[in-house]
């Protein structure tokens, strides 16, 4: 069985830039994936009863996006996420909105998605967003604790160019 990650285990997230310490979101959970190939194709867990990654089940959903899109930011104040990216690739951006939170303000980055194959518990109040990366679309599976209530929707909506957050989502050729 593989275990769930302490986020400072993660391999992926977006390094420190010099001088700086990456300080993980509070409450943000990462398993890496393993695929086990053969001659016929490959065999992936993604999620188990056992690892304790999600709280408890609401719902599982399915979304497409195409290249170059951002999808960005939004939260919920009751309902933690489950992501998992198994068709393209994303970078993913966290932002921590829980006043109460040790890690209040923080922003993590995480390159998920075929070439990168994690899973990504995301608690009630870390805002969140992706951008597709490369020519093709993206593909993200996710399972959230509460079902979805169109009558009052738990998500809130923030500008993925919002000041208060300051992520730039422009790709930096090195």
């Amino acid at each position: 069985m593989l275990g769930v990650l302490d986020l400072a285990d993660c391999a992926y997230p977006r390094e420190a830039r010099e001088g700086e310490e990456y300080i993980m979101i509070a409450g943000v959970k990462v398993k890496q994936l393993v695929r086990h190939p053969d001659d016929r194709g490959f065999f992936q867990e993604i999620v188990r009863s056992d690892e304790d990654l999600l709280p408890r089940f609401g719902q599982l959903s399915m979304a497409k996006t195409y290249p170059g899109v951002i999808k960005a930011f939004h939260y919920h104040e009751k309902q933690d996420d489950l992501w998992f990216f198994p068709v393209g690739n994303v970078q993913v951006v966290l932002h921590d909105l829980r006043q109460d939170s040790q890690t209040y303000g923080e922003t993590n980055v995480f390159y998920m998605g075929e070439d990168y194959p994690m899973v990504l518990f995301i608690p009630a109040g870390v805002a969140h967003g992706y951008r597709t990366l490369g020519e093709k679309p993206a593909i993200v599976i996710y399972a959230t604790t509460e079902p979805y209530d169109r009558e009052h929707p738990d998500e809130k909506r923030i500008p993925y160019d919002d000041p208060s957050i300051g992520f730039d989502w422009a790709t930096r050729m090195r």
